[in-house]
């Protein structure tokens, strides 16, 4: 048997050594300090307490103890962080200072099922009992955590939304302009065709030419609809010649598109879950559970 250093241990005391006994549902675990020369009782709460937890009460009862660890039959070192019951479920070794203990749990009768329930509300109980006493400091650490995240968020965003707003007015202008110009174009072709109809010449003639304009039109919108697969509608084209604009101002002033999208939907996202935290805590109710965007 080797330490965790690779050094034999001096000494391997048999199990008798250290017992372990079940008081009232609750192991009490008996050894000799090395020290004072007495056997002490440790009774440990198997759901609660960690293999970590013992080996710091052991030491703190026997001040002469250097070094405590706990090790499975074949050798391998037990986590600190393993529950104290999940170690009694098998055997292992106790390992104080050059002394290695032997220990073998013994088997607890099994539980009647209505025993065993009841056991099972009560550790439900206390897992609830726990999570109300600390939600409040969870709460407070992650409502801290997301006005940390929306500050850092709405500085990233200030200097993007103040060049969108900058490239926004100047496709709107764009556009607008755009809508006007047609406007006169459409009048002076007006115009035009009634100068020339009653003028010029006569309703015979200009009738054939106002035929042939209408249907080059309505042959405008389908191959609108061909290209963009949408009914020619004047909002419609309107949003689609401001995006246009939109996007070409975007590239010359290299404003980067998605990630501003990407921070709004970030900012939209923390402010959610910020509205979401803060109800429980005004309520005092648990807090609903923060579903990850797919």
């Amino acid at each position: 048997w080797r330490g965790w250093e690779g050094a034999p241990y001096s000494t391997l005391v048999p199990s008798d050594e250290v017992t372990i006994n079940y008081r009232h549902g609750l192991p009490v675990i008996t050894l000799m300090l090395p020290t004072r020369s007495e056997r002490c009782q440790f009774t440990v709460k198997p759901v609660v307490t960690t293999v970590g937890a013992f080996l710091q009460d052991v030491q703190r009862e026997d001040k002469g103890i250097e070094r405590a660890a706990v090790f499975a039959t074949d050798g391998s070192k037990i986590s600190d962080a393993t529950l104290m019951e999940v170690l009694l479920m098998n055997d292992f070794k106790l390992v104080i200072n050059n002394t290695a203990y032997s220990v073998s749990p013994p088997v607890k009768d099994k539980l009647s099922s209505e025993h065993a329930t009841e056991m099972e509300d009560i550790k439900s109980l206390v897992h609830r009992l726990f999570v109300a006493l600390h939600l409040e400091d969870h709460q407070i650490r992650k409502e801290r955590e997301l006005l940390q995240k929306l500050d850092h968020l709405k500085g990233e965003l200030l200097p993007l939304e103040q060049m969108k707003a900058r490239i926004t007015d100047s496709a709107d202008a764009k556009t607008s302009r755009l809508l006007w110009i047609g406007l006169a174009l459409m009048s002076t072709q007006g115009g035009a065709l009634a100068w020339l109809t009653w003028w010029v010449y006569s309703w015979d003639i200009m009738e054939p030419v106002t035929y042939f304009i209408t249907y080059g039109s309505a042959m405008a919108f389908y191959a609108y609809f061909v290209l963009t697969k949408q009914d020619y509608i004047y909002p419609h084209a309107k949003d689609r010649q401001f995006l246009h604009y939109f996007y070409r101002k975007s590239k010359k002033q290299r404003f980067n598109v998605e990630r501003y999208n990407k921070l709004k939907d970030d900012l939209a996202e923390a402010e959610e879950s910020l509205r979401r935290l803060r109800q429980p805590l005004h309520l005092r109710l648990p807090i609903q559970e923060l579903s990850d965007k797919d």
